[in-house]
């Protein structure tokens, strides 16, 4: 009687432990996170550890699963759209992706801002709060982000180029219509040439330098299609906001709130503290020196600054068409720009 009494017991509290543990996995909110990046970026690395201090800081109560490489199918030009009808819990956002929708939101930052890499740290906070407060108009909470690493840029050529003027009978790839205006204002001839064109195009003589990376140019093979690499100005990289749809937002626990705040803090921190590194930029040198480029000295202080005039013109024309909104934006960055350069 008493050996039947106890596997009784034992039966109730296994059935108890059972059901207690399938309530706590039922209770268990799955939020979908798009990006846009494939798995390889380094910054995809920082998403999925988002998604870990997520989970360890909710105590388990809720979980990110990121889809990378925009694998829900989901189009970058819609995000907007997508978060406000809460069709998707939270996204990767890059303002410069929304001109359909927010045209100004491309004018926040635009290359030549920076001539040194550290006055991109001091511009964050400003950035941050444009974006933040633009993301809220279309029902987007923001919780901290990705600060993307301020890479060298530089023009890489079949031929020896590191001035200005070399450059005005060469035909440059660029990665964006703002730096088409930027470069005709110097009378030099350019064009948008997506990256995964960009090796053909310099193979086939379509253009005979890319303006690119220069520390991540091995990725994409140019040292195959070019001998030679000048260095230019650091990139005036736009950080990457990890943004919520309100309507996920707003059902969330405050302790999930918080975890989720926590975690987009930690990240950005991280991030940020990474961005600026010479001794990357400097390894990063030397290695494409051992892959066979001749990097030449980089561009005078009269080109840089001559360069930046231009791009300083091409960027207000840019906001000016987007209105009054990317006006104020423009305005905003690049008054904090020019004081940094001083």
């Amino acid at each position: 009687m008493n050996f039947r009494k106890t596997m009784i017991s034992s039966a109730v509290v296994m059935a108890g432990a059972f059901m207690a543990g399938s309530v706590l996995a039922d209770d268990v909110r799955v939020l979908k996170f798009h990006s846009g990046l494939a798995q390889s970026r380094p910054e995809a690395a920082h998403i999925e550890k988002f998604a870990e201090r997520v989970k360890e800081k909710s105590g388990g109560s809720l979980q990110v699963d990121v889809y990378h490489a925009g694998s829900l199918g989901l189009k970058e030009a819609d995000m907007l759209r997508i978060l406000k009808g809460g069709m998707v819990d939270m996204a990767l956002m890059y303002g410069e992706y929304y001109k359909r929708d927010a045209p100004a939101l491309a004018s926040v930052y635009a290359q030549g801002a920076i001539t040194e890499s550290s006055q991109h740290l001091e511009l964050l906070p400003t950035l941050r709060s444009i974006y933040k407060d633009a993301y809220a108009n279309w029902d987007i909470h923001t919780i901290g982000g990705v600060v993307a690493p301020v890479f060298d840029v530089g023009l890489h050529c079949k031929e020896p180029v590191n001035t200005l003027e070399d450059l005005k009978d060469k035909k440059v790839r660029v990665w964006s219509g703002h730096l088409v205006d930027t470069f005709k204002k110097l009378d030099i001839s350019a064009q948008v040439i997506g990256q995964n064109d960009m090796y053909l195009a310099l193979q086939t003589g379509v253009v005979d330098c890319a303006y690119y990376l220069s520390t991540v140019a091995k990725t994409v093979s140019l040292q195959e299609v070019t001998d030679y690499e000048a260095y230019l100005h650091p990139w005036a990289a736009s950080p990457w906001m990890f943004g919520v749809s309100d309507k996920t937002w707003d059902s969330l626990s405050e302790e999930q709130q918080a975890a989720l705040a926590e975690a987009g803090e930690e990240t950005w921190a991280e991030t940020r503290e990474l961005a600026v590194d010479p001794a990357r930029e400097a390894a990063a040198r030397e290695e494409r020196k051992e892959l066979g480029i001749t990097v030449l000295d980089p561009f005078s202080e009269e080109d840089v600054n001559t360069f930046v005039d231009a791009a300083m013109a091409a960027w207000k024309e840019m906001a000016e068409g987007a209105g009054e909104e990317g006006v104020g934006y423009y305005e905003t960055v690049s008054a904090l720009a020019r004081e940094q350069q001083k």
